[in-house]
């Protein structure tokens, strides 16, 4: 074992005894890593914030049910995901569901497009999708969950999962329009 690791397990061990130092060394060590999560899903940095120290207040209360075997950081971001989850269903569930007309249609894009923004570009683009749209989108592509766990999940029907993904990706080769329509890419043949 070596020394990283057994430090994250004697800080682990503290904070299963509530040791208000370590939690907060813990929260310290993760904070930007569950940040990072939870911009994903969330419309902003405030709301980012309010999920990740939700997700970190459940991860204190169940720190007991880690088990060493496997990375703490993947633990730590399925507490993550789901607290966001639980932050859409209690914000946002019930307007997004008044708000799935249909996108108004655009040019073709190249699907490759998305992958050659940066990572602040991208992040910016997923915020501006309804929550809902972002949701599905990111607990597919990102989380790799499929159409029957996120109806599961999100309490929605395989379908609207679907839907929901193809307006996500429609709208974000939309969002991405500008980015590909500059005098830097026009080839000069």
């Amino acid at each position: 074992m070596n020394k990283d690791t057994s430090e994250l397990k004697q800080l682990i061990n503290n904070c299963i005894r509530r040791h208000r130092a370590s939690q907060k060394e813990l929260y310290r060590r993760y904070y930007s890593y569950g940040l990072t999560v939870c911009l994903h899903y969330a419309r902003n940095r405030e709301e980012a914030e309010e999920i990740l120290n939700d997700g970190f207040l459940k991860a204190f209360n169940k720190i007991h049910q880690y088990s060493h075997r496997s990375a703490f950081k993947s633990w730590l971001r399925k507490i993550l995901i789901r607290s966001a989850i639980d932050y859409y269903r209690k914000y946002h569930l019930r307007s997004d569901r008044l708000d799935l007309d249909e996108l108004p249609s655009t040019s073709e894009v190249e699907n490759e497009a998305i992958h050659n923004l940066s990572m602040d570009d991208a992040l910016a683009l997923l915020q501006k999708l309804t929550p809902a749209y972002r949701m599905v989108f990111n607990l597919f592509v990102l989380e790799e969950y499929t159409h029957p766990e996120i109806a599961k999940m999100l309490n929605i029907s395989v379908g609207t999962s679907k839907s929901n993904l193809s307006k996500a990706r429609k709208k974000l080769k939309e969002l991405a329009l500008p980015y590909f329509h500059s005098d830097d890419n026009i080839s000069n043949s």
